[in-house]
């Protein structure tokens, strides 16, 4: 009998071993799984600076005072005097339109208005015979004032059978040509006060860039034509409106030396704009971005340092190992900047000191 109860003991003791590693196998298993599905990261906590960073943009140079000319009347170019590239000076003959149309219509104005005054005449004469009535006097005069100013404005036209220059400056292109029939208004040739020396750079930017220059903002200048010299600059002019054609918003920059020489009209120029208005901005390490192009990439960010968020975000410049964030950032507090490659948008993590 004693026999027997021990080995109900023994039987009794081995079981319990058995429960007891049983429990802990399923314990340890629970604890790997668990582990298995958190994963390790390195987080950097961000901070905002307010920098001044130059704008890098690029363009054409031209002149303030670029000016296309044209014909006040249509008709055939009768002589062009220029081309493209002449120096021309104030008051100097461009071009000449066939005066012969125009002439016809000034003597056909003429005589109709010599009628009109022999018409008014004769009026007065019978109206002070008691003849005529006051009525047919006074419509006679009126006759005679609309011919006149018919007469005085095909006049005003013959003097614009002519184009010439405003003031000194050069030939940028020539549009017509001779023998080519032009309407009234139609380009013919495009001039500038180059020798003025009013040189601007005209260039696009985009809407974030546009948005953080203002009128009088610092800029420098430089174009390969000259050797990559340097000339001061300031933001003359902001549009108001985006540029159909490009997609952009136009800029000027006026040069401030009184006097560059070497440059031309459509030269490529590029230039650095230093905004007065200080942007916001994030700087993180490049390991911490994800899926980049030009202007955006993705990282991964954590609020609670449990919870790895998926983001985008806009693309700055580069400084060395570092990338500058412009935007997306802002509702951030820590930015994962090691073990983004095994993570996805809420995995969940355990943050490394």
């Amino acid at each position: 009998m004693k026999a027997i109860t021990n080995k109900r003991l023994y039987a009794l003791g081995f079981f319990a071993v058995l429960m007891s590693l049983a429990c802990r196998h399923a314990q340890e298993s629970k604890s790997t799984i668990n582990n298995e599905n958190v994963i390790p990261v390195k987080v950097e906590t961000l901070q905002t600076e307010n920098v001044k960073q130059a704008i890098a943009v690029s363009g054409q140079f031209s002149t303030d005072d670029e000016t296309i000319l044209s014909f006040k009347n249509g008709g055939v170019i009768k002589k062009i005097y220029v081309k493209e590239g002449d120096a021309v000076r104030q008051g100097q003959l461009l071009a000449a339109v066939s005066e012969n149309e125009i002439s016809a219509q000034a003597n056909q104005l003429k005589l109709a208005f010599q009628k009109a005054e022999r018409d008014y005449n004769r009026a007065q004469k019978l109206f002070r015979d008691s003849v005529a009535t006051l009525e047919q006097m006074q419509n006679a005069k009126t006759a005679l004032e609309v011919a006149r100013q018919q007469l005085n404005a095909v006049n005003i036209n013959v003097g614009y059978a002519e184009i010439r220059a405003q003031k000194n400056g050069y030939i940028l292109r020539k549009i017509a040509n001779e023998g080519q029939v032009v309407g009234p208004g139609t380009p013919v040739l495009q001039v500038n006060g180059a020798g003025q020396n009013n040189w601007i750079l005209k260039a696009g930017l985009s809407d974030k860039q546009w948005a953080a220059l203002k009128i009088g903002d610092r800029a420098e200048i430089s174009t390969d034509a000259l050797l990559g010299k340097t000339f001061e600059a300031v933001l003359s002019r902001k549009a108001e409106s985006i540029d159909p054609s490009n997609g952009t918003f136009g800029v000027e920059l006026k040069l401030q030396d009184a006097v560059v020489k070497g440059l031309a009209s459509g030269l490529f120029g590029k230039a650095r704009v230093f905004p007065t208005l200080a942007v916001t901005q994030y700087s993180i390490p490049y390991d911490a971005l994800l899926d980049a192009n030009e202007n955006e990439g993705y990282i991964f960010i954590t609020n609670d340092n449990h919870t790895a968020k998926k983001i985008k975000v806009s693309l700055g410049a580069l400084q060395q190992n570092r990338v500058v964030i412009t935007g997306g950032l802002e509702q951030a507090k820590a930015v994962i900047i090691s073990g983004s490659a095994y993570l996805e948008d809420n995995s969940k993590i355990k943050v490394l000191n």
